[in-house]
């Protein structure tokens, strides 16, 4: 288990993949909040008291316009990290993500052993109210 406990919302429409790495975080001692769409991840931003430290965000999801949801993410909680996860991880692609203030984009598949490392660096990152370019 990791000494610093994070509060990370995983933000995937496939299951297994979700499932794995809100697995994993749990596993090093993080609180995960999981989300399957755009639309619950927004809605988990919104409704919730508690801040959410790191967010891992797919590119693609069925609701969403690619870099929409990561603009709201970053409009919705400026404090938190954003890494985007994606299989579509062109040059285009990751220079736009950020752009709008992603920590980091990863390929997907990836390694979920730096997982815990990644989670940590991103929150690391961040210190409230500053944007990350």
């Amino acid at each position: 288990m990791t000494e610093q406990r994070l509060r990370v919302l995983v933000v995937e429409d496939e299951t297994l993949i979700r499932w794995s790495i809100a697995e994993t975080l749990a596993q090093m001692g993080h609180t995960v909040v999981e989300a399957a769409s755009a639309t619950a991840a927004v809605e988990t931003l919104e409704g919730s008291l508690q801040p959410i430290d790191v967010v891992l965000l797919d590119y693609r999801l069925p609701d969403s316009n690619d870099l929409e949801l990561l603009a709201s993410v970053r409009r919705l909680r400026p404090d938190s990290a954003v890494v985007m996860m994606t299989a579509f991880g062109t040059p285009e692609v990751i220079r736009a993500a950020l752009d709008l203030g992603a920590y980091r984009v990863v390929s997907k598949p990836f390694d979920m052993h730096g997982l815990g490392s990644l989670v940590i660096d991103a929150h690391a990152s961040r210190s409230p109210g500053t944007p990350l370019h």
